[in-house]
């Protein structure tokens, strides 16, 4: 059957060359019909000739291709179908498929999530498509019912957002899910991001609190909002905090998501270290990657932060600690990023990165201690 479809394919190419001069227009592009046919016959019968219904053929090519960039005439000739689009979008939204495109994307500059956390080519067409990973999300059909469902709803963009995200805590939802649910409105992206850091609703991304998530995904970690001072922090020094710290939760032991299996639903919050009740500011210098558990653990031992040791973060910690109490954390918090003369016009913080610098200044925090220096 396949060598037949391509003798008409042929057949057809042939009689066009032929009657190229000689053929009237309409009767040319009547062959080019034909061709067009022919061509999706051929497809069907060669490529994944076991397949016939044109949505698994579709699919069948993406786990051919996973992470790699798929043009949309490839998925037309593939699939054998004309309405090839639909049933892309049948397999994202009804079966839950992490298929996304360039037009996904559009329009969404303005999201800085997205713009550090897609993982995926910056210049992506709107007629490519990448299936992210070969995982299907099996409640994808459920979810979309309820967005149809929050949708109609009376209020505004951010409230259905939130009782969205509240329908589904734990699950990752894709950002045409919020985008269908604030009913196209273009500042979806602004109002998700303030359930996060105005109103304090743990609202994660791969960036910005689970790094094991897929890019361009969004999920309420837990149906429980941070505490008030957790929500001045801006969300430019949120992610560079988390990007020293390696993604990774800081306490003594722990690493998360590093080393933990999948089933292992915490995520990442940034912690004060001198509480901001207590004239902590919202800076790098003061702020720690902890996991939500540990980061539990450290409020309920009023405050008591078990880090790494060694790292330039406890190191820097346990600084502050010991000249504050010479000092005020205001006076130590200015003194340690301040050149000193008695450490060669280095600043006491710039010695916490060797072992050398750590031992030259802990002697010379000595000295103070003792009185040796006034």
């Amino acid at each position: 059957m396949a060598a037949q479809a391509l003798r008409e394919l042929q057949r057809l190419v042939g009689e066009y060359v032929r009657g190229s001069t000689s053929l009237s227009l309409s009767q040319r592009v009547a062959i080019l019909v034909g061709i067009q046919r022919a061509l999706r016959d051929v497809a069907k019968r060669t490529v994944f000739p076991d397949i016939q219904a044109g949505r698994a053929r579709i699919l069948a090519y993406f786990q051919a291709n996973v992470g790699k960039i798929v043009n949309s005439d490839e998925l037309e000739v593939v699939s054998g179908i004309k309405d090839y689009p639909r049933r892309i979008r049948e397999l994202r939204v009804q079966e839950g498929w992490p298929i996304v495109s360039g037009l996904q994307f559009a329009g969404n500059d303005d999201d800085e999530d997205l713009d550090l956390d897609l993982g995926l080519p910056q210049d992506l067409r709107p007629d490519q498509y990448i299936l992210t990973e070969d995982k299907r999300d099996e409640n994808a059909a459920r979810r979309w019912q309820l967005a149809n469902e929050i949708r109609r709803r009376s209020g505004g963009v951010k409230g259905k957002l939130l009782a969205y995200f509240r329908a589904n805590v734990g699950e990752n939802v894709t950002m045409e899910e919020l985008k269908y649910v604030a009913d196209n409105k273009g500042d979806w992206q602004r109002r998700t991001r303030e359930l996060r850091t105005q109103d304090g609703w743990p609202v994660v991304t791969r960036l910005s609190g689970d790094p094991s998530m897929p890019p361009g995904m969004y999920k309420l970690a837990e149906d429980k909002q941070s505490e008030p001072h957790d929500r001045y922090i801006s969300e430019s020094v949120r992610r560079e905090v988390m990007k020293r710290d390696g993604g990774r939760c800081q306490w003594r032991g722990c690493g998360w998501p590093e080393g933990f299996p999948e089933s292992d639903h915490r995520f990442l919050e940034v912690h004060h270290i001198v509480h901001h009740v207590e004239g902590g500011e919202n800076n790098p210098d003061n702020l720690v990657t902890l996991c939500n558990l540990h980061h539990d653990e450290v409020h309920r031992s009023d405050g008591v932060l078990d880090l790494e040791p060694g790292s330039p973060l406890s190191e820097l910690h346990r600084l502050l600690e010991r000249v504050s109490r010479l000092i005020g954390l205001e006076s130590a918090s200015e003194w340690i990023a301040m050149p000193n003369g008695h450490l060669e016009g280095y600043a006491p913080r710039e010695l916490l990165g060797t072992a050398e610098g750590r031992a030259r200044l802990d002697s010379y925090i000595t000295a103070l201690e003792d009185g040796s220096f006034l």
